[in-house]
């Protein structure tokens, strides 16, 4: 059933939401200055009942989100509103990232004509972190804190559909399932955990290294050409091998395996021809890098998203 209030019981109606609320009510004029706020500015540091007066809309906004809350209001003022929400960072007193979702709805006098807008704020910081959680969770190897199987084949199936050039680098530890089964689980967890930390010491800002199988990484290497990408993968090789580490009680040298592949084709493609390669360069002795051989014969290879295209051959599911 519709309740039917008149003009005073219903700004009394919008008075109690306004000041019981901890969103922030917003009234505005056309071009964007603030006439009336509820009690809920005090987030954004305006305390004092008049301190929000003559004080525009964007200043409450971060500047890399100016352009959508600009537009949102002006197209309340001009009439052209749709209920939909926008979200953005606000500017807080204590300079931490805050986030809002906005929606703007027109003022209209008796006449029909809009002389401003009425705009609520509503502070999704909660939502932001529960989402980053979740992307966390779900994109995220628990272990070794990078990047999961998951999120390697949609950035390189990005990678390939946006035609971006670069190369692929697969490395595998070599012998990490005696390893495991010699120095215990523990100590393998502790060496995928000393390799995830050199690799992301030697490689470069845009490089995306993932964990993509049991002892088995991938690093994307952007804008990079085969012979950068050699180099690269090498020196992880090289270094890794000419470090002794202190694993648990042990003390021993990790050496690991990997190939090379340059990003193009299609994504089943582009990691069958890494596979190869990193499957030589064991073959050829482990604890080396192979390079893609460009006129080989190519065996049909399982597609990168079935799971055990990643752990074939591995029986650790960590």
């Amino acid at each position: 059933m519709n309740m039917h209030l008149n003009l005073q019981e219903g700004l009394a109606l919008y008075r109690m939401l306004a000041d019981g609320s901890s969103d922030i009510v917003l009234k505005t004029d056309r071009k964007g200055y603030i006439v009336d706020a509820s009690p809920a500015i005090a987030q954004l540091g305006l305390a004092d009942a008049q301190a929000h007066v003559g004080v525009h809309l964007l200043d409450l906004v971060r500047e890399d989100g100016r352009p959508v809350i600009a537009g949102a209001h002006g197209d309340a003022v001009a009439g052209r509103e749709d209920g939909s929400w926008v979200e953005f960072p606000a500017i807080t007193p204590d300079q931490r990232e805050s986030w809002y979702r906005f929606q703007a709805r027109a003022l209209r006098g008796e006449d029909g004509e809009i002389y401003g807008a009425l705009s609520l704020m509503r502070s999704i910081d909660e939502q932001r972190t529960l989402r980053e959680q979740l992307f966390t969770a779900t994109y995220t190897d628990p272990l070794t804190r990078l990047t999961n199987r998951s999120a390697f084949v949609s950035m390189l199936d990005h990678m390939i559909v946006d035609g971006m050039k670069g190369c692929l680098g697969l490395f595998s530890i070599d012998f990490f399932r005696s390893i495991n089964m010699k120095h215990g689980q523990h100590t393998g967890d502790e060496v995928l955990c000393i390799f995830a930390d050199l690799l992301r010491e030697m490689l470069r800002s845009d490089d995306i290294i993932s964990r993509i199988g049991s002892e088995r990484f991938a690093v994307l290497l952007p804008r990079t050409s085969a012979e950068q990408a050699e180099a690269i993968c090498s020196r992880v090789v090289t270094t890794l091998a000419d470090l002794r580490q202190k694993v648990g009680d042990c003390q021993f040298a990790i050496t690991a395996s990997a190939g090379v592949a340059q990003i193009e084709g299609s994504l089943d493609s582009t990691m069958e021809r890494a596979e190869m390669a990193l499957f030589v360069a064991k073959a050829k002795g482990r604890n080396r890098l192979e390079m893609e051989r460009r006129d080989a014969p190519r065996a049909k290879a399982p597609s990168p998203s079935d799971p055990a295209h990643f752990n074939r051959r591995h029986d650790d599911p960590r």
